[in-house]
């Protein structure tokens, strides 16, 4: 359903332009749900949605006999809502809250065998790699809203502005590509992909290399009006985009995996799709266009093709796996068909996306000569990578270690839609024309008109498809040897690991100290920051100028702030539990007289009935303990002393800097004018607990409820063992 609105939506984008949605949240602080359908979140909602509703299908027969399919296809499908969300979000903070769902949902996904370690690990490692980009996101989207004064993608856009040069744009851009190489596994961000494969085929399928590692791509997309079209961006871009194409492309053809093979050549892919998007001219911008659907097509349906091989034959090893198109030929057909896409063969979308990057790198004014060798060259190693995933499991003589038979049809039917489709607008490119072109205009900023066509002449960009194609056969005949050339793991790899080795190393020796199981070391930290940290506001807000005395001390007030001073430090110095609970006693009734003399008797009789409770229950439980004991050294107690006088003198301290600051107090006038008719309620206390701080209150009830239910287990508990016994 789904894919057919958005796809009706085609029309009406068309026609009308961009539209602006916007669900109100919490209007009194101007938050609202707002979202953003122009020609670019409609194609990327167009694979999310087209491309999804095949993994379903796909998914549906790949996880029949597993006990956990229910819980696969809900967060298969929260994942499609989190990726629509990112899409589509036009609040900068609402795209970043569907960014880290991607990220959360994906590492549920890649764990979801969280019986095998290797399925953890690679989950984790997705998450962090990825998260960390997701905290500069967050980060650079603060730091783009103060400088465009919105938050809103859509005023951005249809505005025209540019963040201005300087050091906030410069921080802006760094950020927001970080989010982006990141999330679309760019140098040196790359290794966490292949890792990934650990997960389910339907999960590499969808998130691998049609949605969630194209989430950078359209961050990249979506920023250029507002944030392309400078060196340092291009620069970044361009150079991170050429050393993705090449080191994917090499690490493709090295592996005997086939989900492996098919992951390092995603890499490659997306390195080209942010090559494109860096050089940010016309002709770059629908190239990278045209090699996202088609990429889409193709890779989709070479992870599909590898989860039926591996299902029908036990193993994704190429190096073991022949002959199978007899077998397999509805699969087969399926691999052979996206196969030829992906090495850019004629009358294929991967043709017409091979042939706009080079007519774009072509293009350039700076560098295309060293740019087209680099793409060419990856060209071939990805043909070589789509010979080895999609036709030499088929060819060949078959294997006779192989048992093998047709894969369901729930299997290979969705792959040879998506390989079919890459043969159907190829052949037909006026079928992505539409699309193509208002994702163009979204890009650019200008109305843009793709317009494909399969023949354009014996021109240089042909000489080159044909000698990237001679180049791919050449290359094939000595795969054998290309695979010994690698020398070991990725060294970016290896600084991750290591990473997190050292933080482990860290992390045991500065655990035990904090983690002591110890109430007193927590209190002591937790009293030790927060002084530290409201001692440093009080002296940096202007605290060392004085306190003026703006009120009149009475002496009743000295004599009852004598009684709390003097009950603390009974208590402090009490060697019996009685008498501890008779002086912290002592310092609530002052506390409660503090209030009545301030003219709060509500409060000071809440404090007196709390207080005469708590003295009455203390009395009854501590009379059974012990005295107290010296369980510390005195330097610790003496320590503890001075940390406790230092952290109340500098409350103290806040306190007299907030009372005589002549700061107006706007909050008490607020409750008393709005009480009566926001509340319904004159008593200004019960409104302000009831009403406008009910989640506090509800809180602190289900905190005391569940105490209460806690107690009553315990009680039930004993008098149990007690009749046992």
């Amino acid at each position: 359903m789904l894919t057919i609105w958005f796809a009706r939506a085609l029309r009406s984008v068309t026609s009308d332009g961009p539209f602006l949605v916007t669900l109100p949240w919490a209007p009194s602080l101007g938050l609202s749900l707002s979202f953003y359908l122009d020609g670019l979140s409609l194609l990327f909602a167009l694979l999310i949605a087209g491309v999804g509703t095949l993994i379903a299908i796909y998914a549906a027969a790949y996880m029949r006999s597993s006990p956990a399919a229910g819980r696969f296809h809900a967060t298969l499908f929260a994942f499609m809502g989190a990726m629509l969300g990112v899409v589509l979000s036009d609040n900068l903070f609402t795209l970043f809250v569907f960014w880290e769902l991607t990220g959360f949902t994906s590492f549920l996904l890649i764990g979801f065998q969280q019986e095998r370690s290797e399925a953890r690990s690679a989950a984790v490692q997705a998450l962090i790699v990825t998260g960390g980009g997701g905290i500069a996101l967050l980060a650079g989207s603060m730091l783009l809203g103060q400088a465009m004064g919105t938050v809103s993608l859509s005023a951005m856009l249809t505005g025209g502005a540019r963040v201005p040069p300087g050091d906030l744009y410069t921080a802006i851009v760094i950020l927001v590509l970080l989010a982006a190489f990141t999330k679309s596994a760019q140098v040196p961000f790359h290794f966490w992909l292949p890792n990934a494969m650990a997960a389910p085929t339907p999960v590499s399928a969808y998130l691998h290399s049609a949605t969630m590692v194209k989430a950078g791509v359209y961050l990249v997309a979506r920023m250029t009006p507002i944030l392309g079209g400078t060196t340092l961006w291009t620069m970044i871009i361009v150079v991170a985009g050429a050393a993705t194409m090449a080191a994917g492309a090499w690490r493709a053809v090295q592996e005997t995996d086939l989900k492996t093979i098919l992951a390092y050549s995603t890499v490659s892919a997306l390195g080209a799709l942010m090559l494109l998007l860096g050089l940010g001219t016309d002709q770059a911008v629908t190239a990278a266009l045209i090699y996202l659907v088609a990429h889409a097509c193709y890779k989709g349906a070479l992870f599909l093709v590898a989860g039926a091989i591996e299902h029908e034959t036990g193993t994704r090893d190429v190096t073991e796996l022949a002959g199978l198109r007899r077998a397999m030929p509805w699969t087969s057909g399926a691999a052979v068909l996206a196969a030829g896409s992906m090495m850019g063969l004629p009358l294929f979308l991967g043709f017409l996306g091979k042939e706009a990057l080079y007519d774009a790198i072509q293009q350039q004014d700076r560098w295309p000569v060293a740019i087209l060798a680099i793409a060419v060259g990856e060209n071939v190693l990805l043909g070589v990578a789509a010979l080895t995933a999609g036709v030499s499991p088929f060819f060949g003589r078959a294997v006779a270690a192989l048992t093998a038979h047709e894969a369901p049809r729930g299997l290979w039917i969705p792959a040879l839609a998506l390989a079919v489709t890459g043969l159907l607008t190829g052949i037909v490119p006026a079928l992505v024309e539409v699309p193509l072109s208002l994702a163009a205009t979204a890009v650019l900023g200008e109305t843009t008109l793709v317009s494909l066509a399969i023949w354009h002449g014996v021109t240089p960009t042909l000489m080159l498809s044909v000698f990237t194609l001679a180049a791919v056969a050449a290359a094939y005949r000595f795969r054998g040897h290309l695979r010994r050339l690698w020398p070991g793991s990725l060294r970016t790899e290896r600084l991750y690991t290591g990473t997190l080795a050292g933080l482990d190393a860290i992390s045991r020796v500065v655990a035990p100290s904090l983690q002591s199981a110890s109430l007193r070391t927590y209190v002591m930290t937790l009293v030790l920051v927060g002084g530290s940290v409201i001692g440093t506001a009080v002296v940096a807000g202007g605290g060392r100028q004085g306190f003026a005395v703006t009120t009149d001390v009475q002496v009743h007030e000295l004599l009852v702030a004598a009684l709390i001073v003097g009950g603390a430090l009974s208590a402090a110095s009490a060697t019996s539990s009685m008498k501890a609970v008779l002086s912290l006693g002592v310092v609530g009734y002052g506390v409660a007289l503090m209030f009545l003399s301030f003219g709060a008797p509500d409060l000071a009789m809440t404090q007196f009935s709390v207080e005469t409770l708590t003295v009455v229950i203390f009395v009854l439980v501590f009379r059974h303990l012990p005295k107290f004991y010296a369980l510390s050294p005195a330097v610790i107690r003496a320590r503890d002393a001075l940390i406790a006088a230092a952290v109340g003198a500098t409350i103290a301290a806040l306190v007299l800097f907030v009372g005589t600051s002549g700061t107006e107090s706007r909050l008490a006038d607020y409750f008393v004018e709005t009480g009566p008719g926001l509340a319904h309620g004159r008593n200004i206390v019960n409104v302000i607990l009831v009403d406008f701080r009910a989640f506090d209150t509800l809180g602190e009830i289900t905190v005391l409820v569940t105490a209460a239910i806690g107690v009553h287990a315990l009680m039930r508990i004993g008098s149990r063992e007690d009749r046992r016994s």
